[in-house]
């Protein structure tokens, strides 16, 4: 379960590193980024059985917790790319280590918050039930996603 996790924050990094990129792959990529973000909220909606009401105030909320928890993620990873510096972490000194891993720590921090408040602001939505099931339909999108991606590499 580690390693997966690791492989979808790889994959993310990855992701997210591609966003610097100038010229035709930056066009397909936004496109391709959006057509997975509109198949996320097809498989959501369908999965939590939104009513009108709570889709109305639910998405805004779940719109933002992730404009943000994208923002602390690339934060991150500039952070370290600008540490590392396109050197191996074999290569920073103690210091520079300590300080990239303080910087890390303090954005998986920000991220717990802004997800518990996320969490704390769903509740006044939806009942505990569908928050569970809304935790469960993004690590289903998740994994749909990936082996798709598995399935498109290994068939060529």
């Amino acid at each position: 379960m580690k390693n997966y996790k690791l492989l979808i924050v790889s994959l993310f990094f990855i992701t997210i590193a591609s966003f610097g990129q100038d010229g035709p792959l930056r066009g397909r990529f936004k496109e391709k980024k959006e057509q997975i973000k509109a198949l996320k909220v097809a498989f959501i909606t369908t999965e939590l059985n939104l009513t009108p009401d709570e889709a109305a105030k639910f998405w805004p909320l779940f719109n933002a917790f992730e404009v943000r928890q994208q923002e602390i993620k690339k934060q991150k990873l500039k952070a370290f790319l600008k540490r590392t510096d396109g050197s191996s972490i074999d290569n920073l000194s103690e210091k520079e280590a300590a300080t990239l891993l303080t910087q890390m720590e303090s954005n998986e921090d920000e991220l717990d918050q802004l997800k518990k408040k996320f969490v704390a602001n769903l509740k006044g939505i939806l009942p505990s039930t569908k928050i569970l099931k809304l935790k469960q339909a993004e690590e289903q999108f998740s994994k749909k996603l990936l082996q798709q991606y598995r399935d498109k590499k290994i068939g060529g």
